[in-house]
Parts: C-alpha cells; sequence; structure tokens
C-alpha cells in the first residue's frame, strides 16, 4: 500500500513544467472540446478566447470612461457587469441601472463580465475596484443602486463637458438622450463623437444630480437578458467550458463519511490506464476544526482528459476511517430532536410573559414540523480551472464569492493577493453552494503541487454527496388564544443542526442566529413571543442554501397560521391580515432590514389573493392555499390551487406569485427570478431530501434526488406591485412561502396536513 503523499509536499521537480511565459491566460469559450473549427474555405479557425482586458481597458479608437465604461468609436456602449451571474439576472439588470443615469441607448450596449477587482491600500488591506463583487443574500441590486447611478451620472457629466466645449457653449444648457448630447438649437453629437474628449476629463468627485424617476427609459421596462442568444445557442461560457493550455484534468476521491480520514491507498492499477499522469493526495479539515480550504480529504487523480481520470479514479484502492460520525443517522436525527425539544434551549427572543399567557388561554394549538438536509445540486456541478506560477495565480470558475477564492488561494500559495487573477464565468446554478470555494481551493493545491495548470471537474455524485446542505430541524410552534380566539401568545421552538457549523468566523454562542431570525414575523404583532433554539449535533457539513433560514421557518409559520385558521374556523387570508394589522416600519435587525412593514406583506397577500380568486367555491377534491414572508427586504406572497386524484396524486391546477421588491430594474427579470424560485420551492418541498445512513449521504444521481419533471411543474402567474422604493434583490423571495401555499392547499383539498418534508407525489 502507498503512503499518503499530501498535495503541498509534492518532490521539488514538477511534472512536466511548462515554462511561465508560455502559459496563456486564454478561457476557451462553450464547448471547448471543440477547439478547432472549419473555416468557410476548409482551413482551421483557432475557437475565439475571451478577452484579458478589463472593461474599461481602451481599445483601438474605443474609450473608457471610469471604471466601468467605454465608448466605441461608432457610438456603441461596453458596460462591464462586476457581480457574479448566477443566473439571477444581474448581468442585465446591474447595466440597465448605469445605462439609464448616462442616457445610453439600451439598444446599443454590450456588457461584458468584470474579473475580480481589488485594490490594495497602504494599509496592506484590500478594496473593491468596481464596487462589491458577490453573489449572495439577494444583494447585488440594493449594494448597486445608489453607487452605479453615480457611475451613470459621472459619465453623462464628462459627455455634457466635452460636447460643450466642441461647442463652446455652457453645459448646463444641454441635454442627453438616448445616446446623443443635445443642444437648446437642436443639434446632436453621438456620444461617440465626444467621448475623446469625454475621456480626458476628470471624472467628479463630489455626488453629482440624479435624474428623477420620471425620466427612467430603461430601469422599469421588460428586457432579455443581454446573452440569451449566446445561452441558446450553446455559445455562453460556463466554468465547466473553461480550460487552460496544458492543463491536467483532476477528479478527486472524497473520504465518503463525515470526518472520516485517509489511512493509505494504492494508485498502482490507476496509473495504468493510459493518459493518467499522477495521483495526489488532498488534506482535509482536522476533525472538528474549521473548514477553511477543502472540504473533505480526497485523492486526486490527474490525467490527459476527463474519461482517463474518471477510470483512473475508479482503480484506486482507498482506505478510509470511519470518522467520528459512523453512526449517524436521519432516524437518529430525528430522535435528537425530539429529545432535545423535552427541555429547555436557548431563548433568543423573549417578549411579554409567553408562560402566564399559555397558563390563562383559553385554547393551546401546538403543532411539530420537520424540516429535511437538502443539497444545492446546481446543473452544473463544481468546477475550476487553476494555474499556479512562481509569482502569480490564474483562476476561472463559476462562483459565487470571488473575493473568497482569492483569500483561499492566497493562503494556499503565500502569493499576494493583488497578484492572484480571479476570473467569473456565468454559473450554472449557485443556490449558495458556490458562496463557499472548497473547489477553488483543491484546484490551487494540486496546481502548486504539480506545477502544471488544473482543470477540476465534479461529478454529479460528488456534488450530491458532498455539499454543504440545507440545515435540518424540528420546530415545534406554540400558539396560545384569548377568550375572543385571538392569538395571545407564540412561541417557535427549534431543534435544528446550525448552518454556521465549522464556520471560522462565528461563536459557538452565536451558532443560532443563522437558524431563527428574532424579528421575523410575528415579533412586535402578538404581545407574548418566545424563540428558543437547541443544537442538533450532527457531523454533515451544512450552509446556506438559497434564502437560507428563511425556507424553513416561512413553510413551518405560513402552515401553522392555517392549523390556527382551521382550529378557530376563521378564514386563513383574514387572519393573516389581522395579525399583519396597519401598515407600519418595524424594526428589523436582521438581513433585509432595517424595517418590515406588515402592511406592504398584507399588500402582496391581497393582491395574490384576488388573481387566484380566493374564497370561490371550489369542486371536490380541489383546494386554495395561501402563504407570505418577508424576505431579505422584499415581500412575496403564493396562492395555490390544487386538485388531488382518489390515488392521492396532485397537481397544481394554478400558482400565482405576488412580488413586491421596490422599484423593479428589469420587469422580465423580475417575472423569472419569481417563477424560478416558485418551481424550486415546489420541487424541493415534493421529493427532495438527503438522508444519512452510517456517517454518509445516501443519494447520490437524480434517479434517487429526483428533481420536478416539466410534467408536473404548474405555469406561475407573477404580480409585481409597483412601488418607488429603492429595491431590493430578487433571487431568493420566490421560493420561502412556495411550500407552504402548495401543502395549505393541500389540507384545503384534502384534510390533511402535511407537517413534514418532502411531501411525495401523492398525500
Amino acid at each position: 500500500m502507498k503512503r499518503i503523499r499530501h498535495a503541498g509536499h509534492a518532490k521539488d521537480t514538477p511534472m512536466n513544467p511548462v515554462a511561465d511565459e508560455e502559459r496563456s491566460a486564454s478561457t476557451l469559450t462553450r464547448r471547448g472540446f471543440m477547439k478547432l473549427s472549419l473555416s468557410a474555405s476548409g482551413g482551421l479557425l483557432l475557437s475565439h478566447f475571451i478577452s484579458t482586458e478589463a472593461v474599461a481597458t481602451a481599445t483601438p479608437g474605443g474609450h473608457a470612461i471610469g471604471t466601468l465604461v467605454r465608448i466605441e468609436p461608432d457610438g456603441s456602449i461596453v458596460i462591464g457587469s462586476r457581480a457574479p451571474e448566477i443566473g439571477q439576472g444581474v448581468k442585465t439588470s446591474l447595466p440597465m441601472i448605469l445605462a439609464d443615469e448616462m442616457d445610453a441607448d439600451w439598444a446599443r450596449v454590450r456588457v461584458e463580465q468584470l474579473p475580480l477587482g481589488i485594490l490594495k491600500k497602504d494599509d496592506g488591506t484590500f478594496t473593491w475596484k468596481y464596487g462589491p463583487q458577490g453573489a449572495g443574500g439577494s444583494t447585488s441590486i440594493p449594494d448597486a443602486w445608489g453607487d452605479l447611478r453615480q457611475a451613470g451620472a459621472q459619465v453623462r457629466h464628462v459627455l455634457l463637458q466635452a460636447a460643450a466645449v466642441r461647442w463652446q457653449t455652457d453645459a448646463t444648457g444641454l441635454r442627453t438622450s438616448s445616446g446623443f448630447v443635445i443642444h437648446p438649437d437642436g443639434r446632436r453629437l453621438g456620444y461617440g463623437e465626444v467621448a475623446a474628449e469625454a475621456a480626458a476629463l476628470p471624472l467628479a468627485t463630489e455626488s453629482l444630480k440624479l435624474k428623477d424617476s420620471r425620466e427612467y427609459s430603461i430601469i422599469g421596462t421588460r428586457q432579455r437578458v443581454v446573452d440569451a442568444g449566446d445561452i441558446v445557442t450553446g455559445r455562453a461560457q460556463y466554468g465547466i467550458d473553461a480550460n487552460l493550455p496544458g492543463a491536467l484534468v483532476a477528479v478527486v476521491a472524497r473520504c465518503p463519511t463525515f470526518d472520516g480520514e485517509l489511512v493509505s491507498f494504492d494508485a498502482t492499477q490507476a496509473k495504468k490506464i493510459p493518459g493518467v499522469r499522477d495521483v495526489v493526495v488532498l488534506a482535509g479539515p482536522k476533525q472538528g476544526q474549521p473548514i477553511t480550504a477543502n472540504l473533505a480529504a480526497g485523492v486526486a487523480v490527474l490525467a490527459d482528459n476527463t474519461w482517463a481520470a474518471l477510470r483512473g479514479r475508479e482503480a484506486l484502492k482507498i482506505e478510509w476511517t470511519p470518522g467520528p460520525f459512523a453512526g449517524e443517522s436521519s432516524a437518529a436525527l430525528d430522535a435528537q430532536c425530539t429529545k432535545l425539544l423535552e427541555g429547555e434551549g436557548r431563548r433568543v427572543r423573549n417578549d411579554g410573559d409567553f408562560d402566564a399567557a399559555r397558563k390563562s388561554a383559553s385554547r393551546v394549538i401546538q403543532a411539530i414540523y420537520r424540516v429535511p438536509f437538502v443539497s444545492h445540486c446546481p446543473m452544473e456541478p463544481q468546477n475550476a480551472c487553476a494555474d499556479v506560477r512562481r509569482d502569480s495565480v490564474l483562476i476561472i470558475a463559476p462562483m459565487q464569492m470571488p473575493g473568497g477564492a482569492s483569500r483561499v488561494a492566497s493562503q494556499i500559495t503565500g502569493i499576494d493577493r493583488s497578484k492572484i487573477e480571479v476570473r467569473m464565468t456565468r454559473v450554472g446554478g449557485g443556490f449558495g453552494r458556490r458562496l463557499s470555494n472548497d473547489f477553488v481551493a483543491e484546484a490551487v493545491q494540486l496546481s502548486k503541487t504539480t506545477g502544471r495548470p488544473i482543470k477540476l471537474l465534479w461529478t454529479r455524485d460528488d456534488d450530491l454527496r458532498h455539499d454543504f446542505y440545507r440545515p435540518f430541524g424540528h420546530h415545534q410552534v406554540i400558539a396560545t388564544l384569548d377568550d375572543r380566539g385571538d392569538v395571545s401568545g407564540w412561541a417557535h421552538r427549534l431543534a435544528s443542526a446550525s448552518k454556521y457549523y465549522r464556520r471560522a468566523d462565528v461563536k459557538p454562542e452565536d451558532m443560532w442566529t443563522a437558524e431563527l431570525y428574532p424579528d421575523d414575523f410575528p415579533a412586535r404583532l402578538v404581545p407574548n413571543l418566545r424563540m428558543e433554539w437547541f443544537e442538533v449535533q450532527s457531523g454533515i457539513t451544512r450552509g446556506s442554501w438559497r434564502a437560507p433560514a428563511h425556507t424553513a421557518n416561512a413553510f413551518v409559520v405560513q402552515s401553522f397560521l392555517d392549523e390556527i385558521a382551521s382550529a378557530t374556523k376563521k378564514d386563513p387570508l383574514a387572519l393573516r391580515l389581522a395579525l399583519l394589522g396597519e401598515p407600519k416600519d418595524l424594526p428589523y435587525e436582521q438581513h433585509g432590514g432595517p424595517v418590515f412593514n406588515p402592511g406592504r406583506l398584507a399588500t402582496v397577500l391581497k393582491r395574490a389573493a384576488e388573481r387566484i380568486g380566493w374564497g370561490s367555491a371550489m369542486p371536490p377534491g380541489s383546494g386554495l392555499g395561501i402563504a407570505g414572508h418577508f424576505t431579505f427586504g422584499g415581500y412575496a406572497a403564493h396562492a395555490m390551487q390544487v386538485r388531488v386524484a382518489k390515488d392521492g396524486s396532485y397537481r397544481i391546477d394554478r400558482c400565482v406569485c405576488a412580488v413586491d421588491v421596490g422599484r423593479p430594474i428589469n420587469r422580465l427579470g423580475l417575472e423569472a427570478q419569481m417563477q424560478g424560485g416558485t418551481i424550486d420551492g415546489i420541487s424541493t418541498a415534493r421529493q427532495l431530501e438527503i438522508t444519512i445512513e452510517a456517517g454518509r449521504v445516501k443519494q447520490s444521481n437524480f434517479n434517487d434526488y429526483p428533481l420536478l419533471r416539466i410534467a408536473d411543474a404548474p405555469a406561475v402567474e407573477v404580480e409585481i406591485i409597483d412601488s418607488d422604493r429603492d429595491p431590493s434583490g430578487a433571487g431568493e423571495m420566490g421560493i420561502p412561502t412556495a411550500a407552504p401555499a402548495l401543502t395549505n392547499a393541500l389540507f384545503a383539498a384534502t384534510g390533511r396536513r402535511i407537517r413534514s418534508l418532502p411531501i411525495g407525489v401523492r398525500v
């Protein structure tokens, strides 16, 4: 048996070294395996490589203004999109904000993805070059709303100044419209005509006056995503399509059990596979220690191509330790939750006197709900390209947090972050999985060890069995009712495995903060409120999963409201509206604050109800359900109509989603986000669960983790609430209320209450 050789401790001579100067920074476009194509004359043409230049770098005849805009001689405009595009549409919506403020003609705008841009300050810390570059928590739009408008105003300001010089007039008398500067006498100069003079002028350092919303011509319109054509024709560049000249393909066999370790391996047969070049160990995190790089211990097979690497991995003989959680199972976790809820937990909110309210209550209603572990399961499994050189690093990968990739690469290599280039591709699904950069860390470690560029690939099985899963938990909810049948007290007691497990920057006493949000509904709306958390011990890695705790808590709270309505013979919508009360701003200290307005939540509930025909008589076997929730600054409600057959199978006949995210930027994109979130929510609620047996994940692929099929997916009708408030994000708002609206509708149709997810395909 071959003893362990760890990544980072390889012999000094790199394997088949490639000279640094011969390593191109280029990246293959979509369908990277088609490296060459035939020209019309039959000759060979090299595939197109993406540019290594920043958007604001001047091109021949083009002129950069600031860091985000380049104006070409023909008047067309290139705008850089700074945030990772993970399907939420920011590659379109962020440039729309800037383009509107600079009065560009959107039909003549082209958008390019920016790389990570960080600048080193005098004190050695780093700041953003283009502004915040991350995709998580639905923050891209609210983070950019102010500064992108200012960036657009700065560009428009220098274009006006340049035209004023050309016309020898005062700039205050000029105006702009759709890519032109216009003189009071009707003369016009295209932006391309004055771009050179504008680019030579200094940008304003003070805040400029911004357009009145009544002048918007792009914001609030319906625009297709800027790369729609590339996506549907297969030209879009995803991470899995990227490559580096001379790169070896790497696949990794990871320890299958939680916190297990590598004992030894035998690579004799693996190295006999044609194309296999080496086998290298990747050290995992130490048991119980924070996860800062690799997710698990592993053995990597490096080969000339993917097929050889996969065959080589299959031929490995590996001995693992079972780890400290070898006895963990889903059944044992359920039993642990049951035992915990019999005791007392950590009280994280305690308004009024819930115990007194319970003692004096005319009636007490309670229920326990179960929410399972689920996987992110993006369509594009994890992957990354890395090239570690003597004094620099190049990373190309589908990421949500490119800054984190830069940090982990610096941590592994010791190379200063200013010498680490990070390029983002379009991401084939993130949902929170790519907030972590463990896959980037693996590629960087392997490149450092071998001295070669690395293209790391995960398979679907890898992705399902090695994830940062959405936390599992049991929720006990208790409501006390007074003599009039009104809710006088509310308790939410949660036993869960915190997503902050093994997070380096979270103290043990703060683990609950990822599981319960103290200012969530019905905080400040009932006089006696208690929230209590119990920590479940589990070895499975957890993390942020699309709208984090909101997906679990909205299901619980909105389902329990229907239970109260049924017990008190009240209409479920009327009960919600009575609890929400009048519109007012309530303090909200968690992410999405600083305020929560119950009136805005009431509005989306009423609009969803109106559109679906709430209160209409339903035929036998059919029912209506409704749910609403506040998520990360946005308000959304779902109303669904279901039909249940005699065999228990069910169909969603109608599905309505009403949403208020402040001022809509791209109405078409907002509709798409609500539709996508709804489908994701339904899919997850119906059949998705990660189960544990003998300290490992049982599921491995779509055969035992079945996503929603097209035939079972409803058309989603989206109702957008127009608003002049500053925009919030939209990536996660459409998912939390889909599950409870569905289960409430199923109860209305069958009388059966669903308290444990997934529902299954029959009720």
